[in-house]
C-alpha cells in the first residue's frame, strides 16, 4: 500500500464549522483563514457576522485546522473561543470569503494599532506607491474602534466609507496574496484621505518653536519641540497647564533610550502596538526641564501613526546627531475632552495652536493616549483609552447587563454583555458641557457597537456626582455602589477572586455611608455581600476640597490631630493661612474629618516641604515619590487598634525634623506606610480566614508603594492582586461598579426563585 493511499484511508474527509469568538473582526482573520486552508488543501468558506467569525472547511485535514487556527493566529487577533461543530460533507473544491451577514452582535472591533513593520518601510520606500503616504495601513496596524461606527467590521460601516477605492487599492483588497486583503481602512494617495499641510512644512514650523494641533487617530495633539523652553512654557501659558507632566514622543526605541532609561517590560509596552505613553526613569539633561518639573520620570511615547513618523523622520533629518523628540499633549482646552473634529479644532484650538493641521477622515469616536507604568514587575494602567479599547475583561460568568456611570473624575462608562465587561475609554472629569456630551457619545456609541440594551444601571452613592445624575436618566433600575467598595470589587472582578476577599482601598475621596470622607478603608467582599472592616485614623479636614489643593491645610490638620498644632507656625513661619487656621484650632474649631490616605499624603509632603499648593492633582504625592532611594520604616510609627491605622507617631517624627527634609522624609514615609498597611492588612486577613488582599484605588499608582505593599504583603502569605486591566484610580470605577451590581442582581433574582420554588 502506497504512503497517500493509506493516509487517504486513515484520514476521511470531514465537514467542520468552526464558530470563532473574540476580537476577530478587523484584524485580517478572514484573509488569514482564506491562507490556511487552501495551504492545508481544504475547501469551505469564511465570514464574518454577527457573533464573530464563520468557518466552515472540508478535506482529509479538517481535524488539524482548528488548533492552526488557535496557534497561528493573525497578530492583533484576540480568541476567546472556537465552537466546533462537525457536518456532513458537501463538497467543493474552492475556499471563499463570503459577504457578511448582519443581526444582533456579540462581536466586538479590536483596538486601534501602530503602523506595523511592513507599512513602515513601504512609507519610506520611493518604489512604493505609499511612499509617503500618511494614510498607509494593512490588516496588522491603522485605525480600527476610532473609525467604526457599526458592527459587522466592514468598510461601508466605518468613515472610510466615504472613500471608495481606486482600481489598484480594489485589487490588494480581493488578492488573498496581498496584506491589504480585505483591510477595510486601505488607501492610498489616489482615493484615501489627504493631510491638510505638508510635512515639510509642519516640520519647519515646529524647528522654528511653533505649536502645532495636529489631527491623529483618535483626536488632535498638541505639538512642540521637547527640547525648547520657550515654546513649552508657552504652550503651558496658553493652555493653562502651569506644571502637569507633558508626554513626550519620538521616532522609536532608539530615540526613547537616549531620552530616558526603559527596563525590558517597559520597553515591551513602548513598542507594543497599542504604544501607550509609559513612565519611564528620564536621563538629565536630555529634554527641557519644563516637561515635568518636580518629577525624575517623563511619560514616552513611539510614533504609532504613519504621519508622526514622517514627521519624526523629516525632523530628524535636520538634526542628525540628535533623536527628534516631541512634546504630544492631548489637545482639549480648559480641561475639555480631547478635540477630534475639523470645525471644532477651527473653533477651539486657534488660541493655542499656530498651526492647526487636519485631514478628512472623520474620527468617529475619540480616544486619548493610554498611559502606563510597571508596577511590581508588570504592566498597569493610568488611563486606558487608545489601543486598548474595547478590549473587555471576562468575568468568568454571564449576567445581566449592566451599565455603570463611573465617578466624576477620570471618568469612563462600563456595560457588561454576557461574561464581558466592556470599560470605555477615559472621558476626563464631568465638569462641564462638553464633557458631559462626550458622555453621552461613549455611552450611545458602545451600547450600539455592542448591540446591548443595559436592563440595571450602576453608580456612585454620592448624593452630587454629575455621573450620578447620568445614571438617573437612564431610566433603569439603580443599584448604587460605594466609592471604594467599586475600587476593591475592580480588582476582584479582573482576577476572578472568590469567596471572602480583604480589599485595601486607598485613595483621595470618596462619599462613605456614614455620610463623611473616607479614602483609607479595609473592605472586605465575598460575592454580594460586603463591609467597611477598618479604616485610617481619620484627620480634620479644613476647606473641604480646598485642603486637597493646598496640602499645606492638611500638614496643619494633621499636626492638630497629632497634639502638637504648635509646630505649625515653626514649619511654616510667616505663613499667614498657617496662623489663621492655627488660631482657629486652638479656638476648638470643628470641621469635616477624613480617612483619605491621599490626604494624608498631603499633609506629610507639606511638613517635609515639598509641596503647599497643588497645580493639579496628585502633584505633592508624585513629587514625594520621586524622592524616595529607600524606603525605610520608622520604630513606632504607627499603631492598629479597634480596625483602625494611625499613622500620627510618623507624622509627628516628620514635624519635629524641621522642613525641608526631602529625600529623608520621603524614605521614612513610605517605608512606615508600607509596613503599616502591611500588618493592618495582615491581621484583617487572619481574622476573616483568607489570604486574598485586593489593592486599589488612586494610591496605588504610587510604584513604590504598590510594589513595596505588594511584596509586604507575599512575605507575609498572603496573595495580594494589583489593578492590572483598568486603572487603580477612579478610571476604574466603572469596572467595579458593573460587577459588584451584577452580584447583588444575580442573588436577587436567586431569592425570588428561590421563595417561587418554596411557594
Amino acid at each position: 500500500m502506497t504512503p497517500s493511499l493509506a493516509r487517504q484511508i486513515e484520514s476521511p474527509v470531514r465537514r467542520l464549522r468552526l464558530r470563532v469568538r473574540g476580537a476577530v473582526q478587523g484584524v485580517g482573520f478572514r484573509p488569514f483563514a482564506y491562507r490556511l486552508a487552501r495551504a492545508m488543501r481544504l475547501s469551505g468558506f469564511v465570514l464574518n457576522d454577527s457573533a464573530g467569525v464563520l468557518i466552515e472547511i472540508e478535506g482529509r485535514d479538517a481535524n488539524h485546522f482548528p488548533e492552526a487556527v488557535r496557534t497561528q493566529a493573525p497578530p492583533l487577533a484576540r480568541i476567546d473561543s472556537i465552537d466546533v461543530l462537525e457536518l456532513v460533507p458537501a463538497g467543493g473544491e474552492r475556499f471563499e470569503i463570503l459577504e457578511s451577514l448582519g443581526g444582533r452582535s456579540a462581536t466586538r472591533i479590536g483596538a486601534d494599532a501602530a503602523t506595523c513593520d511592513g507599512c513602515r518601510r513601504e512609507l519610506t520606500d520611493p518604489a512604493s506607491r505609499f511612499f509617503g503616504y500618511p494614510f498607509v495601513n494593512c490588516t496588522h496596524c491603522g485605525p480600527r474602534f476610532t473609525i467604526t461606527r457599526a458592527l459587522p467590521y466592514d468598510r461601508a460601516h466605518t468613515s472610510m466609507a466615504s472613500f471608495p477605492m481606486c482600481r489598484t487599492c480594489a485589487a490588494d483588497y480581493v488578492d488573498p496574496e496581498n496584506r491589504r486583503f480585505h483591510a477595510e481602512p486601505v488607501a492610498c494617495p489616489n482615493c484615501g484621505p489627504r493631510l491638510s499641510h505638508p510635512i515639510k512644512e509642519i516640520s519647519a514650523r515646529l524647528e522654528g518653536g511653533a505649536i502645532v494641533a495636529l489631527k491623529g487617530v483618535g483626536g488632535f495633539h498638541l505639538l512642540c519641540d521637547a527640547r525648547n523652553d520657550g515654546a513649552i512654557g508657552l504652550l503651558r501659558l496658553r493652555k493653562a497647564r502651569d506644571q502637569k507632566p507633558f508626554a513626550v514622543m519620538v521616532r522609536d526605541i532608539e530615540a526613547a533610550r537616549q531620552l530616558a532609561r526603559p527596563n525590558e517590560a517597559e520597553e515591551a509596552l513602548l513598542i507594543s502596538p497599542a504604544r501607550p505613553i509609559v513612565l519611564v526613569a528620564a536621563r538629565a539633561g536630555e529634554l527641557s526641564g519644563l516637561i515635568a518639573p518636580g518629577l525624575t520620570r517623563v511619560g514616552l511615547m513611539l510614533a504609532y501613526a504613519p504621519v508622526h513618523h514622517l514627521l519624526l523622520d523629516e525632523l530628524s533629518r535636520s538634526s542628525p546627531h540628535c533623536h527628534a523628540a516631541l512634546v504630544a499633549t492631548s489637545a482639549n482646552p480648559g480641561g475639555e475632552p480631547l478635540v477630534a473634529d475639523n470645525d471644532d479644532a477651527g473653533r477651539r484650538l486657534v488660541a493655542i495652536a499656530d498651526l492647526v493641521v487636519t485631514h478628512d477622515r472623520d474620527i468617529v469616536v475619540r480616544a486619548d493616549d493610554s498611559v502606563m507604568q510597571v508596577i511590581d514587575g508588570a504592566p498597569a494602567f493610568i488611563r486606558r483609552a487608545r489601543g486598548f479599547v474595547p478590549e473587555p475583561v471576562d468575568l468568568g460568568a454571564d449576567g445581566p447587563s449592566v451599565i455603570a456611570t463611573g465617578a466624576d473624575l477620570k471618568n469612563t462608562i462600563c456595560v457588561t454583555r454576557g461574561r464581558e465587561a466592556f470599560l470605555s475609554q477615559h472621558i476626563g472629569g464631568l465638569d462641564n458641557a462638553e464633557a458631559i456630551r462626550f458622555q453621552r457619545e461613549v455611552i450611545a456609541h458602545l451600547c450600539s457597537i455592542l448591540d446591548v440594551k443595559p436592563e440595571f444601571a450602576a453608580c456612585d452613592l454620592h448624593p452630587d456626582f454629575r455621573s450620578v445624575r447620568t445614571a438617573e436618566g437612564l431610566n433603569l433600575p439603580i443599584v448604587p455602589v460605594q466609592h471604594h467598595l467599586a475600587h476593591v470589587a475592580a480588582v476582584v472582578a479582573e482576577h476572578r477572586l472568590s469567596g471572602p476577599v480583604l480589599g485595601l482601598a486607598l485613595d483621595g475621596h470618596g462619599f462613605g455611608t456614614d455620610g463623611t470622607s473616607w479614602g483609607g478603608e479595609i473592605v472586605v467582599i465575598d460575592h454580594h455581600r460586603w463591609q467597611r472592616a477598618g479604616s485610617l485614623m481619620p484627620l480634620p479636614l479644613p476647606s473641604g476640597d480646598r485642603a486637597a489643593r493646598e496640602p499645606w491645610r492638611m500638614g496643619v490638620a494633621a499636626l492638630q490631630a497629632a497634639g502638637r498644632i504648635d509646630l505649625a507656625p515653626q514649619l511654616w513661619p510667616g505663613h499667614s493661612g498657617v496662623t489663621q487656621l492655627t488660631a482657629m484650632f486652638s479656638r476648638s474649631m470643628r470641621t469635616p474629618v477624613t480617612s483619605s490616605l491621599g490626604r494624608l499624603f498631603d499633609a506629610a509632603a507639606a511638613i517635609a516641604g515639598v509641596r503647599l499648593v497643588q497645580d493639579y492633582e496628585g502633584q505633592a504625592a508624585m513629587e514625594f515619590e520621586a524622592l524616595v532611594r529607600a524606603p525605610r520604616c520608622l520604630a513606632g510609627g504607627y499603631s492598629i487598634g479597634d480596625g483602625t491605622l494611625d499613622f500620627r507617631p510618623l507624622i509627628l517624627h516628620l514635624a519635629e525634623q524641621g522642613r525641608p527634609c526631602g529625600a529623608d522624609a520621603a524614605d521614612v514615609f513610605h517605608g512606615t506606610l508600607i509596613a503599616g498597611l502591611a500588618d493592618w492588612a495582615a491581621r484583617g486577613a487572619a481574622a476573616r480566614g483568607t489570604r486574598q488582599v485586593a489593592l486599589g484605588g488612586g494610591c496605588m499608582m504610587n510604584r513604590v508603594l504598590a510594589a513595596g505593599l505588594a511584596r509586604a504583603l507575599r512575605e507575609r502569605g498572603l496573595e495580594p492582586s494589583l489593578p492590572r486591566l483598568a486603572p487603580a484610580n477612579d478610571g476604574g470605577i466603572a469596572l467595579g461598579q458593573a460587577a459588584y451590581a451584577r452580584q447583588v442582581i444575580m442573588n436577587e433574582h436567586a431569592s425570588i426563585e428561590e421563595n417561587r420554588t418554596c411557594a
